[in-house]
């Protein structure tokens, strides 16, 4: 059992650290760079992505012995459209200003290599919890993504942040950051911006790769010197006292 929720653990968190969506494998980068002008329009985004690949992604699982190799891919395809379909439909019955914002890109998700990935990589290959906790960790993973693009985004771009406009369920609350907005640089809040802040990220995160990678081999190094040492002193050892004998 322990090794069973360890397995579940590792699954979940692939998703966010190793294997992150869009800050490792680099995809859905369309719809991040165009729905990362606030944080709250990334969290939205985010969400509703999330949705579609659990369902998905569960969908799949359930049927991957049922649907022939033949037609594998179209049938992926359907199942994710009719998922983005109701999304789409929910968002617009509930969440108007959520549905104006994100525009087309929510159709898009249709054709977002991460779901499509998902569900040929994993889900048609594995169970039901496991495809369920594999999406869940993309799902979230390419949530935190975005809203760290846009975190940045938006308070580079307006000084602060403003929550309620799209979730009108919430009161409307503004966060100025005393001074920030004086030194606000509105190109934050266009497509070069996004692509200035999403190059600097991803910049950030190979630095830290390679550094992790870098002491790794340090220490791999360093393991492997101790051990010759160690074998050096023990076959002194062992010449010394053939010799006293």
């Amino acid at each position: 059992m322990k090794r069973e929720k360890g397995q579940t653990k590792k699954n979940f968190l692939k998703g966010i650290i190793q294997e992150n969506p869009l800050l490792v494998s680099i995809l859905g980068t369309c719809p991040a760079l165009a729905t990362t002008k606030s944080l709250e329009a990334a969290i939205g985004m985010g969400i509703l992505f999330t949705i579609v690949l659990l369902c998905s992604n569960v969908l799949i699982s359930l049927l991957r012995k049922l649907i022939p190799d033949e037609i594998r891919t179209p049938a992926y395809i359907v199942i994710i459209a009719t998922f983005v379909t109701m999304v789409k439909m929910f968002t617009n019955a509930f969440l108007p200003e959520l549905y104006s914002t994100l525009g087309v890109f929510i159709s898009l998700i249709v054709v977002n290599c991460i779901v499509l990935g998902r569900a040929e990589a994993y889900a048609s290959k594995n169970g039901v919890f496991d495809s369920f906790i594999d999406a869940l960790g993309m799902g979230v993973g390419y949530t935190l993504s975005l809203c760290l693009l846009a975190f940045f985004r938006e308070l580079l771009g307006t000084g602060g942040f403003t929550f309620g406009q799209i979730f009108t369920f919430i009161p409307l609350t503004k966060l100025i950051i005393p001074g920030a907005e004086k030194f606000a640089i509105s190109l934050f809040q266009t497509p070069a911006g996004a692509f200035i802040v999403f190059g600097i990220v991803l910049a950030v995160v190979a630095f830290i790769k390679n550094r992790k990678a870098e002491l790794k081999a340090f220490e791999a190094k360093q393991a492997k010197l101790k051990a010759a040492e160690e074998a050096k002193a023990k076959l002194a050892a062992q010449q010394a006292q053939g010799g006293q004998q």
